[in-house]
């Protein structure tokens, strides 16, 4: 994927290598990490900042480390550099109870705006949040909490507007397998989960994009993801895509629009939960900064 992504003119940096085996022990709790492997969980660009997320799971609690020496060569090339204040990850975060609900109290729950985590203090993962130009749209998720939302709008305004959308979803977490802005105007929208607030984008003129249904087979292993990482692509400009070699029928609609696709295999990566938006972050994009809504 790397040298692919090379290929197509694109300069790739990589997180450092850690140790994810490490017990660390902090005031709060005691956890091993888990890994570094999706700079899109923890990174934010938005124009030349580039934002640390303070995420929500205990075990990526310093993933941060990986991706500092890439943030300080930024840095030094003049980005501005901020990190989100930090949770405490404490039991209070937590909904101690949410694990032994059931599906049916899940969903209520999540129609309510409540998951596992609290609004004890702020959370959030950056992969929950998609932007389009000045406009910033985010859920509240298992790991976003409303705080973690309104430190980031807050932190942007006035020139930023961050929009919080919702799905019908009972277990929300990451939203570009759900909802992805692949281009000017136009964004992939999952069908079994859809936006209630997809009115915002028909009343800009957005033209909404049902994507097919995913070819990955039931027997694959997804630990923490679903079939639809076919939608979690990665679109390096209006006029290509990265996208699965195995999922032909995204292929198909991609083309259809006229946007050419580069196909890369990528399924053993899922399993780890997520897809090629998940394994990126675009730090640096040619282009000019308009507003796309009203």
């Amino acid at each position: 994927m790397c040298t692919i992504l090379k290929m197509e003119g694109v300069t790739v940096k990589r997180p450092e290598v850690l140790n994810w085996s490490t017990r660390y022990k902090t005031p709060d709790f005691e956890s091993t990490g888990m890994y570094a492997a999706m700079p899109r969980d923890i990174l934010l660009v938005i124009g030349n900042e580039i934002i640390e997320a303070p995420m929500a799971w205990r075990a990526r609690f310093f993933e941060y480390r990986a991706y500092r020496p890439v943030i300080k060569e930024y840095f030094h090339q003049g980005a501005k550099w901020t990190t989100a204040p930090k949770p405490t990850m404490s039991d209070e975060l937590y909904d101690q109870d949410y694990p032994i609900r059931t599906v049916e109290d899940r969903h209520k729950l999540a129609a309510q705006g409540k998951f596992v985590t609290t609004e004890f203090e702020p959370c959030f993962d950056a992969a929950d949040f998609i932007r389009a130009g000045r406009d910033i749209f985010v859920q509240r998720s298992q790991v976003t909490n409303f705080m973690g939302i309104e430190w980031m709008k807050r932190h942007l305004a006035p020139d930023y507007r961050v929009h919080t959308i919702s799905f019908k979803d009972p277990n929300p977490m990451h939203i570009d397998a759900t909802f992805n802005i692949i281009g000017p105007g136009v964004v992939l929208s999952n069908p079994d989960r859809p936006c209630n607030e997809i009115d915002l984008f028909k009343k800009a003129g957005w033209t909404i994009i049902h994507p097919p249904l995913p070819l990955i087979p039931d027997n694959h292993p997804l630990w923490m993801s679903s079939k639809w990482l076919s939608m979690n692509v990665l679109m390096l400009d209006e006029k290509r895509v990265m996208v699965d070699a195995n999922e032909t029928p995204i292929q198909k609609l991609f083309e259809s629009l006229g946007i050419s696709t580069i196909k890369v295999n990528i399924r053993h990566a899922n399993s780890l939960g997520g897809g090629f938006h998940c394994w990126t972050c675009d730090i640096r994009r040619r282009g000019t900064l308009k507003s796309y809504f009203d």
